[in-house]
């Protein structure tokens, strides 16, 4: 049995097993094969039984030299026991091979050549604001209600009619796909009076449609510039005219396409003074590094928004309301507790969302 094998092994178990309710596989799997790569690359021959702890340090070693937080490296390390633990759980390799995986601790802050990662700041409202104009309607729309609620990217992403309590002037969000969903945990989110507002224009006829869709988006930017044109279509323009524009998208943004149509807002809100306007092909190496660093500069992601929404409920509320708005709590809290925070999240929401 070679490593190459194990690796395999666990692929075809992970893609079965990290998946949602509805059946869709979880974001987990891209995860566990960034993790793995490195370890195909370099190891793919080697009997499986000999993968021991230097191996799993030179492969550490490798995703140093790549660039990777120190805090990546020990998710993705993670990761990989987590594959020879499963070859071992089905016999497939000695127990001893993961025993003696285990003896290789996580980097350690300021003790490792391995970067650091940038802490994630909260993002300023007049980013956002700027922002805004070179946002789809329905991205638009997660971005707010983000910073209306404090919710995850992701809950944003997968929020359906069937998921929403629709009573009095504070709605009820219970997502059904989010971070602890695996754990059996629930996950409850109270919207306030202009969250809900947001979200009347985006729900569907189907309780089990997505609300915001990139489906949506394109049919939206479609229809828009359809709007504004001012001459007759060709013949050949309208042959290959599509009947109904975006079918061919997914049903859902995920966090990747999220970020991914922030990223592109953003450059487009915040241009660099003279080499945005340069075609690409045109720019030297030193330029192409500053229009990075500079795009770099001027991008923000999801993950901020949260942080802008706690800072915002913790300044005003305290410490305990940011984190019961947030759903930050141990796994083993009674159900009086719950009750208790879900009140006063109520509360709050009525107030500021």
């Amino acid at each position: 049995m070679t490593v190459a094998e194990v690796l395999l092994g666990f692929w075809n178990h992970a893609q079965l097993h990290y998946r949602h309710a509805d059946g869709t596989q979880s974001e987990e799997i891209g995860n566990i094969k960034a993790a793995l790569r490195p370890v195909r690359k370099l190891y793919a021959l080697t009997p499986a039984r000999d993968f021991g702890p230097l191996a799993l340090q030179a492969v550490r070693d490798e995703m140093i030299r790549s660039g990777l937080a120190r805090t990546s490296i020990n998710d993705r390390i993670h990761r990989i026991r987590r594959a020879f633990r499963w070859a071992a759980s089905v016999e497939l390799i000695p127990v001893a091979v993961v025993q003696a995986l285990k003896t290789v601790g996580g980097l350690q802050k300021a003790r490792t050549t391995a970067r650091e990662p940038e802490p994630v700041e909260p993002v300023s409202l007049e980013v956002v604001e700027a922002t805004l104009p070179f946002l789809s309607r329905p991205v638009a729309a997660m971005v707010r209600l983000q910073l209306l609620t404090g919710m995850r990217p992701g809950e944003a992403c997968t929020m359906r009619g069937r998921d929403l309590t629709q009573v009095g002037d504070v709605w009820l969000y219970q997502p059904e796909f989010h971070k602890t969903a695996w754990r059996g945990k629930r996950r409850e989110i109270p919207l306030g009076p202009r969250a809900v507002e947001l979200i009347r224009g985006f729900l569907k006829v189907d309780p089990d449609a997505y609300l915001f869709r990139p489906t949506d988006a394109v049919a939206e930017h479609h229809a828009i510039r359809s709007a504004a044109r001012t001459t007759n279509r060709t013949p050949s323009e309208l042959a290959k005219r599509v009947a109904n524009p975006g079918s061919g998208r997914a049903e859902r943004y995920r966090r990747n396409s999220y970020l991914g149509a922030l990223v592109r807002a953003c450059d487009k809100a915040f241009p660099h003074p003279s080499l945005s306007a340069k075609r690409p092909s045109k720019l030297i190496q030193a330029e192409r590094e500053e229009l990075a660093a500079w795009r770099r500069a001027h991008r923000w992601s999801p993950n901020q928004l949260r942080h802008s929404a706690a800072t915002a409920v913790r300044a005003r509320f305290g410490l305990e309301a940011a984190q019961v708005v947030l759903g930050h709590s141990k796994a083993d809290v009674t159900q009086v507790y719950a009750e208790r925070d879900l009140s006063k999240a109520r509360e709050i929401m009525r107030e500021i969302g």
